[in-house]
């Protein structure tokens, strides 16, 4: 069983997406939806997916929660509501209480977006937390080494909100910054509270030897635990740095067959509650 904790569904042909402005985003430039995804999924023996916003769009968390509700292998959605809005609990409750509330699993902000590394930090973010907390909503950091303090001081604050740290936190793979990244993992995973995605690795670096994730890979494990780790492949942008297989591979090559169970499904199924 593999449970593929992180992938997303783009439609450029009627939603225009900042992030795929440019030359080098040019293959993503297409609609990539649930049939695109079906065909990779058997070969590849992921069984089940968990379907992640791309817009801070309210719209677009009622479409993903139909496409939840139409698609067999979506287990759930990470999606999208404004944690700074005084109405948030309305909002989380109308969400949850409609017919396609049930795949409702976490919410997620792009923070990295924001020109205040500490945003996370506001008084009504913080506000916004407790209200998915009440919820039994988890909620996860995509983030990068600026939002770093941000994300830990949050977690620290809510031990009873469930986190999970997208991407590994974004390492500057390129750049070989792997002591400090290190240290940062070490601080997380002291947190009780964090789970680890082991997603997003293919595009942080313009190397294809799978060995380059390896350190990447085994200081999660060693330090969240395999029990506290799973695996998300970013489809499609992954698409950018390599094929869908490789970021199965990422894991398979660079852990043991003890470790496996937990990171392909047992985690996931945990945390999201699959």
């Amino acid at each position: 069983m593999m449970i593929d904790t992180h992938q997303h569904f783009i439609f450029p042909s009627r939603i225009h997406y900042p992030w795929l402005e440019g030359e080098a985003s040019k293959p993503l430039q297409r609609d990539f939806t649930p049939a695109d995804l079906q065909l990779l999924l058997e070969p590849n023996k992921v069984q089940k997916t968990i379907l992640v916003q791309t817009r801070h769009s309210l719209e677009e968390t009622h479409e993903f929660l139909q496409i939840a509700a139409d698609t067999d292998y979506v287990a759930g959605v990470t999606a999208w509501a404004d944690l700074t809005d005084p109405n948030l609990e309305a909002t989380l409750k109308t969400l949850l209480g409609s017919e396609n509330g049930q795949w409702l699993k976490g919410i997620r902000h792009q923070i990295q977006e924001e020109s205040d590394p500490n945003w996370l930090l506001r008084q009504d973010v913080q506000q916004g937390l407790l209200t998915l907390e009440k919820f039994g909503l988890l909620y996860e950091f995509v983030c990068s080494k600026r939002e770093y303090k941000a994300c830990l001081e949050t977690a620290k604050h809510h031990p009873k909100l469930q986190f999970i740290l997208d991407h590994a936190g974004k390492p500057d793979i390129q750049n070989n910054d792997l002591t400090a990244w290190q240290e940062s993992m070490q601080q997380f995973a002291a947190l009780e509270n964090v789970v680890a995605k082991i997603s997003g690795l293919t595009t942080q670096t313009d190397q294809k030897d799978i060995v380059v994730f390896k350190p990447y890979v085994q200081t999660l494990i060693q330090e969240f635990g395999s029990g506290r780790c799973m695996y998300g492949s970013d489809y499609p942008i992954c698409l950018l740095a390599g094929q869908y297989p490789q970021t199965i591979s990422i894991i398979g090559e660079n852990s043991n067959a003890i470790e496996q169970p937990a990171i392909f499904f047992e985690t996931a199924a945990r945390i999201y509650q699959i």
